[in-house]
């Protein structure tokens, strides 16, 4: 088999797991009870990996990220937080604000150093 071949197959297949799916989703979707114990532990354990991996990526960065300081992304967190907080709850604020004060402490570090 060509390696064309077996890339088409490929995306035949990721697109069929993808659309099955979603179409168990569709059929289900008016027999499943969004406040159920189950619905509410799987939000739980999803709000849990989010956490988790937010934590992960603030205590032990990798890539570019793990040349900033803790100080630094802490600092940066501590923003967003309050850019959520005084918006109202609004996360793309919140979100912006994080970002924007990071980016602006490592330009200048940059600057500085």
């Amino acid at each position: 088999m060509s390696a064309s071949a077996e890339l088409w197959l490929l995306m035949l297949g990721c697109a069929g797991a993808t659309y099955l799916w979603r179409g168990l989703g569709v059929l289900l979707s008016g027999r499943l009870e969004p406040r159920s114990a189950l619905f509410e532990w799987i939000s739980c354990v999803a709000y849990a990996l989010v956490a988790g991996l937010i934590a992960r990526i603030i205590v032990v960065p990798s890539g570019l990220l793990a040349q900033t300081g803790m100080m630094e992304r802490l600092l940066a967190c501590a923003v967003a937080y309050a850019a959520y907080r005084l918006s109202r709850g609004n996360m793309f604020i919140g979100l912006l604000g994080g970002v924007l004060f990071f980016a602006g402490i490592i330009y200048l570090r940059g600057a500085i150093h």
